[in-house]
């Protein structure tokens, strides 16, 4: 029997180690990814607002309370919505070829992307966005919100080509 000359151990289904081009540039592009769907965040609220704002004239003003929580609401539906989607990446993840998948290897799920988007805004809004620097001191890149829902962002492209 032949023995192999070098002995390889593999920690993670995605490891970095072994797999490199699926963290390659990550980290810049999901930072511009978020700015894309900030950008589709704002073209929702701009709709949905619009809709509230001819509510409140039917409802005598009773449907304008809904407006400090438009924002958030469409941020969450939206994140979640499409995190869970078959894709498994926001439209701004998808532009710039990046996708999500649990640790373990499969797309998230609904859970898993509720846990994503609620942990990433209440991090953010009580931390600072600098607590997202932690991502450069993980061997995945992943964020605080990433370690926490147990998911992935990496290079979508080399997924697909790999039939993940």
């Amino acid at each position: 029997m032949v023995q192999p000359t070098q002995q390889i151990t593999v920690r993670w289904v995605y490891d970095p180690a072994l797999e490199p081009d699926l963290f390659r540039d990550v980290l810049k592009r999901r930072a511009i990814a978020y700015l894309f769907d900030i950008v589709g965040v704002s073209l929702l609220w701009l709709v949905a607002a619009i809709v509230v704002f001819f509510l409140g004239l039917a409802t005598f003003g009773l449907a304008w309370m809904i407006y400090p929580a438009l924002w958030p609401i469409l941020g969450v539906v939206y994140t979640v919505a499409t995190l869970a989607g078959p894709d498994a990446a926001t439209p701004g993840m998808r532009a710039l070829g990046l996708a999500m998948r649990t640790t373990g290897g499969p797309r998230p799920g609904g859970l898993e992307a509720l846990i994503h988007v609620v942990v990433f805004y209440t991090v953010t809004v009580t931390l600072t966005p600098f607590i997202h620097l932690i991502a450069l001191f993980t061997g995945r890149r992943q964020t605080l919100q990433d370690l926490v829902a147990g998911v992935l962002v990496m290079d979508g492209r080399v997924l697909a080509l790999t039939g993940r």
